[in-house]
């Protein structure tokens, strides 16, 4: 794949994450401006009902006090749901850093291969090992190839988002079958 198609393909991938990061901002800015509005007017009943609780009876301290309970309980509502809409927006842009990340390493492992083919070295991995840049986490696939050397391999280091139906060979025993 050549290097504009490595960008067509990422930035066609990224496109709405402008727009997808501007809605949930303005959404978080949004419930945090509900919770703010409520806890002033928390402030406003706490301030009532310090003035007034020796007016009040029984009920209506009870009463006032379980609005006060329920507009913190609401608040907290905001609150919680701003954290979690900001988890989701940090989830989705590392999702796309990584996603660059595996294609920035794939163009860079194509080039490397097109310019040992220039030079007529071979690319095997034996003799052009490609070390881990980071630590990867998730869903793992083994290759079908029994005599694979690596065996297991990270979705994303391989280019797989779901496990593909049938028997699955790495890139190094795909290669080595199109050979034989």
């Amino acid at each position: 794949m050549s290097g504009n198609m490595y960008l067509d393909h990422y930035l066609d991938g990224i496109e709405t994450l402008p727009f997808e990061l501007q809605r949930n901002f303005t959404l978080m800015k949004e419930l945090d401006q509900r919770a703010q509005d409520l806890l002033k007017e928390i402030d406003n009943m706490s301030d009532k009902y310090v003035a007034e609780v020796r007016k009040m009876d029984a009920l209506q301290r009870t009463d006032h006090l379980k609005k006060i309970e329920n507009a913190f309980s609401k608040s907290k509502e905001y609150v919680d749901d701003k954290v979690q809409l900001a988890m989701q927006t940090y989830e989705m842009v590392d999702k796309h850093i990584r996603k660059l990340d595996h294609d920035l390493a794939r163009f860079e492992a194509d080039l490397k291969e097109e310019r040992a083919k220039e030079a007529g070295l071979s690319s095997d991995y034996e003799n052009d090992p490609t070390p881990p840049k980071n630590v990867s986490y998730g869903e793992m696939i083994g290759c079908d190839n029994m005599e694979c050397p690596i065996e297991w391999f990270h979705f994303p280091c391989v280019g797989l988002v779901a496990k593909p139906k049938g028997k699955w060979y790495c890139p190094k025993c795909s290669q080595d079958r199109k050979k034989k």
